[in-house]
């Protein structure tokens, strides 16, 4: 049996507050566009997560909302700019076959660089942009057996790509 990981940076969030808390600041309107975009090339592609695990700040639920997708989140405040350590110890809990994490840079990109056997040769992949999304297979059968390096890239993409350069 398999379980597969959908890992995604929030997408681009708004600064125009300088007076909101970080936890508090929302997206912007491209970051609003390329949840969405994400969400339909998420539909269009089958990665339909059966558990999403999003950080309670308030730009990674309006990303998890724009996706649309038909799943409830668990929202958990330890996933707030958790390491990768912090992450990959979290999702050792999960449950589901299919998960999508929601959470923030730098942790996320570098839970994604840790739990690949082969990175892929994406030119964005190691600096894991607003809304960078990778698709990873393991060949194991409960989360609690996740290893580093264990993981197969199935995808990997980033919102510009599907919204093109604008």
């Amino acid at each position: 049996m398999t379980r597969r990981l959908i890992l995604m940076r929030h997408a681009k969030s708004s600064w125009s507050d300088p007076k909101l808390r970080d936890h508090d600041r929302p997206l912007n309107g491209r970051g609003r566009r390329s949840a969405q975009a994400l969400g339909d090339w998420m539909r269009e592609e089958g990665l339909i997560p059966d558990q999403i695990m999003c950080s309670s700040s308030v730009r990674t639920r309006e990303t998890c909302d724009r996706l649309k997708l038909d799943c409830e989140p668990d929202l958990m405040s330890e996933l707030y700019h958790a390491s990768a350590s912090e992450m990959l110890r979290t999702l050792r809990g999960a449950h589901g076959t299919c998960v999508l994490m929601l959470g923030h840079s730098p942790g996320i990109g570098d839970c994604a660089q840790n739990l690949v056997a082969h990175r892929p040769s994406h030119h964005r992949f190691f600096d894991y942009p607003s809304g960078a999304t990778l698709v990873v297979d393991f060949a194991i059968d409960d989360w609690l057996r996740l290893t580093p390096g264990s993981g197969q890239t199935v995808k990997f993409v980033i919102p510009r790509e599907l919204l093109g350069a604008n």
